[in-house]
């Protein structure tokens, strides 16, 4: 069984930077893409950034510059990295990844259970 489990949430200030991380683990033959979304209160789950295996990464306009993406594909973790936090940051941040599964499984969508984020103005 899969799992995703994600790490780091939490409060900060405006201005501050937190280290959202996420690690897949289980029985599975690979990953594709890792990555953050987000849902706030009365907003749609929106995209945050993703990173696929061979590189190719997609950010969202209203993080870049401020979140950066990285991934360890031998330790299958994802971390976000967020600088500069704004109050419009807050959302509950949810880790994704397209993995490959065991025996005749094909590549399935996974979601993390959440962390929060919380910026104060």
């Amino acid at each position: 069984q899969v799992q995703l489990v994600e790490s780091g949430g939490g409060l900060v200030q405006a201005g501050g930077s937190l280290t959202l991380s996420c690690r897949a683990s289980g029985n599975f033959r690979g990953i594709d893409a890792m990555g953050w979304y987000r849902l706030a209160p009365g907003k749609q789950r929106e995209l945050v950034a993703t990173l696929t295996g061979g590189g190719l990464r997609n950010i969202a306009d209203s993080v870049k510059g401020r979140f950066t993406i990285s991934r360890d594909s031998r330790e299958s973790t994802v971390d976000l990295q967020m600088n500069n936090l704004k109050p419009e940051d807050t959302a509950e941040y949810y880790c994704y990844a397209r993995i490959l599964g065991v025996g005749g499984a094909g590549w399935s969508d996974y979601w993390g259970r959440g962390t929060q984020v919380t910026v104060s103005s």
